[in-house]
């Protein structure tokens, strides 16, 4: 249930749209889809990402599990770069869905989203490997960009295909055309595609590519070269030892080790006190311990490097690639032409984009019933029927039709007023927090008298006299609390000052400067005393929860908050929250933490 909102901002896109029922687009679908498929044509249906997509493929699949439509023989794809990921990512979303998915769930315990029929794709080759003819949904809507494009580029002139688009884009692009012009069948379109480099173009890459990489490997010499003149006293050690010795690498050396000296007896074979060991000096930079990608391969992605570098060189030696080969692992360009294409295959639009038609919205205005209207993102004549169809309903109603980069001034509250607030009455303030803001109660007087702002010039001697003197100008008002009812004497302050502030009588005042009138503190003695305000609203459940932490035992009987069987705390009709009980430690302590929900004031 949605409260009657003070300023509602809506759009007119659809304002002039009837949209067809939900019943009537299921069966053109399904007619469109049937009938291409058993011509020995592939459908191409062009939807978002992941949004209204999953509504469709939930829909054919639904279809697809049906033995009477016998379309179970006919693949069904998903095309897109994140198709696993939105449909993985959707399974644990099903509390979002609708109540008729989420009561097939509880029940059956069936995931919506467990597509039995629903191949998915992430890129034309995956598609390729899928048996025609088939049923294709594919990003994006708009045909500018994408596998859609890709795809309607080369099924669009064969007539036993069929292509439908499930949006109303923006004007400009190649579905929104097709849609307004569904007689034409000769388009230019500009084809952009990646191609292999071949030739000189390939051999200047390579030869680029060779001088990047010895740059690269020099650069890596010099720093170990630094690295290893960087690190004096391991290089003083290593340069003290023989190379026999460095050889053997034996944690403990024993003496004479690595000379050949003869002996008139035979001496045992030598043995050293431990195993041998190798220790490799860390090397590192600026940036810390140098890392070697090459520990930290996976296998499978070290076997894609390997054959990278043997792609290379089989390029570099002049012997031809794979057709297959993935574009994203060779040299590559992308060039762009315009070709004639001639639309033979079916094109129809079905809307499945999930907007509001025009008269759906008026109802739902109708409904809320908003004091104020602000209407964009729309055609004029569309802004226009939606403003007086709104402006029909009720007299009273405010609606606002800007343009571009036009400002509106929808504001609502008339008795709001800038005050300057003196350091000494700031100072004395007293604030209390009620959730994520903090309130205060202000005594004090506003002082009226004609100060420019910003302009550095004091007034003229006599001013302030002259202002004071004036019953209509220096007024003593009390501000207090808005819940509060306001005297006769403020109420006819106020009207004064709105009067002085922004009436007609006072027009030397706005066109010399800004009058901002400043609040005074009021003497100690003048002071008058208010009743204490409690702002908050709080439920019962919640100070249910503050009494379990502060170790009172509280419960729910008959709507009544028990607290210890001593003291009740319920809410009456008026809103209000009271305590009953006796007079007790219990009572007390329930009555402060009560207190401490609100923001007295």
């Amino acid at each position: 249930i949605i409260s009657r909102p003070s300023l509602l901002i809506t759009d007119s896109f659809n304002a002039t749209y009837v949209q067809p029922r939900r019943k009537q687009r299921d069966e053109q679908l399904l007619t469109n889809v049937m009938e291409t498929l058993r011509g020995d044509g592939n459908v191409l249906l062009a939807v978002d990402t992941a949004g209204r997509v999953l509504e469709l493929a939930q829909l054919l699949d639904q279809i697809w599990r049906t033995k009477d439509a016998g379309l179970g023989v006919y693949p069904l794809a998903l095309l897109n770069n994140v198709s696993y990921n939105v449909v993985e990512f959707s399974k644990s979303q099903v509390e979002w869905m609708s109540d008729k998915l989420m009561r097939c769930f509880e029940d059956k315990r069936n995931n919506p989203f467990q597509f039995r029929h629903l191949t998915l794709c992430h890129s034309l080759s995956d598609l390729a490997r899928v048996p025609s003819p088939k049923v294709v949904l594919c990003s994006q809507p708009d045909l500018e960009s994408g596998f859609s494009r890709e795809l309607f580029i080369q099924w669009c002139q064969n007539p036993r295909n069929s292509i439908i688009l499930t949006y109303r884009t923006t004007p400009g692009t190649l579905a929104r055309y097709l849609i307004d012009h569904p007689e034409e069948k000769m388009l230019d379109l500009e084809v952009k595609k990646r191609v292999k480099l071949e030739g000189r173009e390939l051999d200047e890459y390579l030869e680029k590519e060779k001088i990047k990489k010895e740059a690269e490997r020099k650069l890596e010499q010099e720093k170990e070269v630094d690295m290893d003149s960087s690190d004096e006293s391991d290089m003083d050690d290593d340069l003290e030892q023989p190379t026999a010795v460095k050889s053997k690498h034996h944690d403990l050396m024993m003496k004479n080790e690595g000379r050949t000296k003869g002996s008139f007896f035979k001496q045992a074979k030598k043995s050293y006190p431990m195993f041998p060991t190798h220790e490799e000096r860390i090397k590192w930079d600026e940036y810390g311990e140098i890392i070697r990608l090459e520990d930290f391969l996976v296998p499978e992605l070290q076997a894609n490097e390997e054959e990278k570098i043997k792609l290379e060189s089989a390029l570099t030696n002049g012997a031809k690639e794979p057709m297959d080969q993935d574009l994203s692992v060779v040299p590559t360009k992308c060039v762009s032409s315009i070709e004639n294409l001639e639309i033979r295959a079916r094109v129809s639009y079905i809307d499945y984009e999930g907007r509001s038609d025009g008269d759906s919205i008026k109802k739902i205005i109708n409904q809320m019933k908003p004091r104020q209207l602000v209407i964009v993102h729309g055609a004029p004549e569309a802004s226009l029927d939606l403003a007086q169809s709104c402006r029909a309903f009720s007299k009273d109603l405010k609606v606002y039709t800007p343009k571009l980069q036009e400002t509106i001034d929808a504001t609502s509250e008339t008795h709001i007023y800038q005050v300057r607030l003196k350091d000494s009455l700031v100072s004395s303030l007293y604030f209390c927090r009620a959730r994520d803001t903090e309130l205060a109660w202000i005594d004090g007087v506003l002082d009226m008298r004609v100060v420019k702002v910003d302009t550095g010039v004091l007034a003229e001697e006599g001013t302030g006299e002259e202002q004071s003197e004036d019953p209509e100008l220096a007024m003593d008002t009390t501000i207090s609390d808005p819940d509060v009812d306001l005297s006769a004497t403020a109420a006819a302050a106020q009207r004064a000052l709105k009067m002085n502030l922004f009436g007609e009588e006072e027009k030397e005042f706005s066109e010399e400067s800004d009058v901002i009138p400043t609040l005074e503190p009021l003497p100690p003695h003048e002071i008058p005393g208010h009743q204490s305000v409690f702002i908050n609203e709080p439920r019962l459940s919640d100070f249910k929860q503050v009494l379990l932490k502060e170790g009172i035992q509280a419960e729910f009987v008959g709507g009544v908050l028990v607290c210890n069987n001593m003291v009740a705390v319920r809410r009456t009709e008026a809103g209000r929250i009271g305590l009953e009980g006796c007079l007790c430690d219990d009572y007390y302590k329930i009555r402060e933490l009560l207190y401490q929900q609100y923001a007295v004031v």
